[in-house]
């Protein structure tokens, strides 16, 4: 009772600081509401796991590519090529000479005989090669790269930034979670009235509007970022068929870009590199947690068919890199398959059957550092130990704090073996405090009041 109470103060109180503060799009002002109760951030009943025992031949019924044949690409002497191109609404027209998209030699370091880093693509030729200067995913090296075989930055719950609210996990809009660098969208998805929303665990709890304008936003800026490549994770959270997800996809005008892999499930060899999912424009890799068929719909992947997961919703600093979901997969078949480390603290309230998992913020900074107890280059380095390789996703929480602004981008450049500006993260000017708006600041100080008080109450 004593936490409810507490609870309860305390969300009164950010509701008149978010009443005092924020205004929505539609000029009300919003109020803090308050989980009544929850369960686990993902489907757990209803929910089914695809048959590792076969191999399903993909057949895409519609050509995505805008180049058929990665081979009839050739460098000029200058290293540059030209190429045709296929825009969205099925036109074709000639693209300016570009710089072609090539890899470095393979270099790795090791720790204790164990590789440290995602390893370059290598090839031998007797004559000599161009040298790339377009940056795939923000850096030249990684082009060559098989997808399988870099790590990206995750945003949990990307859209779910409604300030005020405890159900939120960024503070900054998708676009700029793109711009900063993140490579994968991970949220939950609910259908509303036959339409499906974003919601995070209830739409009466947290409510962002439609998938469709979501992915209008993030298909828009795939027009405008033509050297990127981006993967989204959708969680069906209420088991629903996947043909609910075909529309939104279509009219967000994301089909334009879907990736359609040749196989289900994908060996970690199978995966194409940026240059060549670039080149085809299949630049978004779309999955689905639970009930994807990609017989039927061919790019719509089943995500525990081509990776698997650490703990979901962690609430142990020690981050252990053991297998969650799918489970009881043979190790061997888990070596052979992408795999994401879920890399977001919790804090778990539970009291007189209320269940809530929300974002540890006192220790975030520590969380998303570069290294420390904790960090995520703590959990990367884990990772990389045990199975002998970096985690291909790196989810977190607020992915502009840490121990300086984007310090995850810092880790992921480290287990890719390449460098990262520190000072292209985050967000718009006027950040402070580790990507913390300023006016922000004031609203960090009560979610840490919170999180203060609720500890006390279930330490007393």
């Amino acid at each position: 009772m004593q936490l409810i109470v507490c609870l309860f103060i305390t969300a009164l109180v950010l509701g008149a600081y978010a009443q005092s503060d924020e205004e929505t799009s539609s000029g009300t002002l919003e109020t803090t509401q308050l989980p009544t109760a929850t369960g686990a951030d993902y489907a757990t009943s209803g929910t089914t796991y695809a048959d590792e025992s076969r191999t399903i031949t993909i057949t895409a019924s519609t050509d995505y590519a805008t180049v058929t044949d990665i081979s009839s690409i050739f460098a000029t002497d200058n290293g540059t090529a030209s190429s045709t191109t296929r825009s969205g609404n099925g036109t074709t027209t000639s693209s300016p000479t570009e710089t072609i998209l090539v890899g470095s030699a393979k270099t790795t370091t090791s720790l204790n005989g164990t590789a440290t880093t995602n390893g370059t693509a290598s090839g031998t030729s007797t004559s000599a090669q161009p040298t790339n200067t377009v940056p795939c995913n923000g850096h030249p090296a990684l082009c060559n790269r098989k997808f399988s075989n870099i790590t990206h930055v995750g945003a949990h719950n990307s859209p779910f930034i409604r300030p005020g609210n405890l159900a939120a996990n960024q503070m900054l809009d998708v676009e700029t979670q793109l711009n900063d660098g993140v490579r994968m969208l991970q949220f939950q998805t609910h259908l509303q009235n036959g339409t499906m929303h974003l919601c995070h665990t209830s739409c009466d709890l947290l409510d962002v509007g439609t998938l469709e304008d979501y992915l209008t936003t993030v298909a828009k800026w795939l027009r405008a970022h033509p050297y990127d490549v981006v993967a989204i994770l959708m969680g069906n959270y209420d088991v629903v068929t996947p043909a609910n997800y075909t529309a939104p996809v279509v009219n967000s005008g994301l089909i334009d870009f879907v990736y359609t892999p040749p196989t289900q499930p994908m060996p970690l060899d199978s995966w194409p590199t940026l240059a060549e999912m670039i080149f085809r424009n299949q630049r978004a890799v779309v999955m689905l947690d639970y009930e994807a068929n990609q017989t039927a719909i061919p790019w719509l992947l089943d995500e525990f068919s081509q990776m698997w997961e650490t703990l979901f919703s962690p609430t142990d600093r020690d981050f252990p890199c053991t297998a969650q979901r799918p489970p009881d997969q043979a190790r061997n078949v888990r070596q052979q398959r992408m795999y994401m480390a879920n890399h977001n603290l919790n804090l778990q309230v539970a009291v007189a059957g209320i269940s809530i998992d929300v974002p540890f913020f006192p220790v975030l900074n520590e969380t998303n550092a570069v290294e420390g107890y904790g960090s995520a280059g703590w959990a990367v380095a884990n990772c990389t130990t045990m199975w002998d390789r970096p985690p291909t996703f790196l989810l977190v929480d607020y992915y502009n704090i840490g121990s300086f602004n984007g310090s995850v981008f810092q880790v992921a450049a480290d287990a890719n073996g390449v460098n990262y500006d520190r000072a292209s993260c985050c967000g718009t000017a006027g950040t402070t405090n580790g990507g913390i708006a300023v006016k922000d600041v004031a609203r960090l100080k009560w979610y840490i009041l919170l999180w203060a008080s609720t500890s006390w109450v279930l330490l007393s």
